[in-house]
């Protein structure tokens, strides 16, 4: 049991909606999100910020939740991909992903539409080459980046294909 001292209380905004929890300053925000408030779209991936499993929204940029610290954002916005739809309305990146099939098992999916979603606030998709780079953070294993890039590119366009 850990000692009183090497905890903290923890206010987060996850998805909208004010949550609080205690964790041991040593608990990764992606540890704090799944094991102990039950939002389990960002995955643990590599666990040392290596494939984008993780990707999160911290007050609107991106960060692999893997390699920060729960209590360094105590009182910030989390977006995570389960945040990203308004009802049964998907976001216009995850409508883009299924429109061309930009995943296959599934495993990197949530992290490459929060990384994509940054990508296109940012205001990097001027090209395929520049999606790609500002993407390059985010691995998936089943090789779907081709389809990747036209999700990407299709939403900064509003969706058009």
């Amino acid at each position: 049991m850990p000692s009183p001292a090497s905890t903290a209380e923890v206010a987060l905004r996850v998805n909208g909606v004010p949550r609080h929890v205690t964790v041991e300053s040593r608990v990764t925000l992606l540890d704090a999100l799944r094991e102990r408030l039950g939002v389990t779209g960002p995955k643990k991936g590599c666990d040392r910020g290596e494939c984008g499993a993780c990707t999160v929204l911290v007050e609107g940029r991106r960060i692999k939740s893997c390699t920060t610290l729960a209590v360094m954002e105590d009182g910030r916005d989390i977006t995570t991909v389960e945040g990203l739809a308004r009802g049964d309305e998907l976001h216009p990146v995850q409508a883009a992903f299924i429109q061309r099939d930009a995943f296959q098992c599934g495993f990197c999916t949530s992290g490459q539409i929060m990384s994509a979603v940054a990508c296109i606030e940012e205001g990097h998709t001027g090209s395929d080459a520049e999606i790609r780079e500002w993407m390059s953070g985010n691995l998936c294993r089943c090789g779907c980046y081709p389809n990747i890039v036209e999700a990407v590119r299709d939403a900064a366009k509003g969706g058009k294909l």
